[in-house]
């Protein structure tokens, strides 16, 4: 249907999972893309994969906790793209499910760094390169750690919380300047995430407590289909809206 035609796309965290679940459906709607991740070998993989089938993909191999870093990419944006219409802010970290006596500064700082901080920059830049076209669409990954206590540890909760809020400011600040910001609340996704991960014995035992409420796990192409709706104009109506796709998980 072409739904983005004519729309250049960031995508944060589009080497695997939900980033790249959303970067190739993008792309078959006609999305220009700029996909950005740390992880430049997955990254490369999925950019030649979109290009091969005729869409048009750029990537940037860096870490958006790093404010130069972000500078760069939106750079490079503004090198091969007229600018910014869709920005998709989906790179994130878990945080071992660590409770708030036990985690470290250093722990404390990374996921706010990538869930929060890294949000932050991209926003920043984006909105101007928006306001000189007259209007485009923020799309922030949270979660339903967002506006729950108990499904992940104090960082990563506290960092979907702060990302909910932020997006709300943007929602309301840019709103009759044509500019959305809406974010996604996910909750179980069949993504890699967890990998390696080493869970706090507290921290999963107070979890665990839940998880038989989970209905279903979702798919990355499921959150990429939200994504979609968001990102075009059938959802023109809709700005600092936090829609939930955890299949009635937390309707518990």
């Amino acid at each position: 249907m072409n739904l983005l035609e004519n729309k250049t796309a960031l995508i944060t965290g589009a080497a695997s999972g939900m980033g790249k679940a959303i970067a190739q459906l993008f792309a078959s709607e006609g999305a220009k893309l700029l996909l950005a991740d740390v992880n430049a070998d997955g990254l490369n993989a999925i950019v030649a994969a979109i290009n091969k089938t005729g869409a048009t993909a750029i990537g940037f191999a860096g870490d958006i906790s790093k404010e130069d870093e972000v500078e760069k990419m939106f750079q490079t944006a503004l090198l091969h793209f007229r600018g910014v219409d869709i920005l998709v802010n989906n790179a994130g970290v878990l945080d071992n499910f660590m409770p708030v006596a036990e985690i470290s500064t250093s722990l404390w700082n990374k996921v706010m760094g990538i869930n929060l901080n890294g949000p932050f920059y991209t926003c920043r830049l984006a909105v101007p390169s928006m306001l000189k076209q007259g209007g485009g669409s923020i799309i922030n990954i949270s979660s339903v750690g967002g506006f729950c206590g108990a499904r992940a540890g104090a960082a990563y909760t506290s960092s979907k919380h702060a990302l909910i809020g932020l997006t709300k400011n943007i929602a309301y600040y840019y709103g009759d300047k044509g500019i959305r910001c809406n974010a996604i609340a996910p909750g179980g996704v069949n993504t890699n995430i967890g990998a390696g991960m080493q869970p706090n014995e507290l921290g999963y035992a107070k979890l665990s407590l839940g998880m038989q409420t989970n209905i279903r796990i979702g798919e990355p192409s499921e959150i990429a289909e939200v994504a979609l709706f968001l990102a075009s104009n059938k959802s023109g109506l809709i700005n600092g809206s936090v829609i939930v796709a955890d299949a009635g998980w937390t309707s518990y």
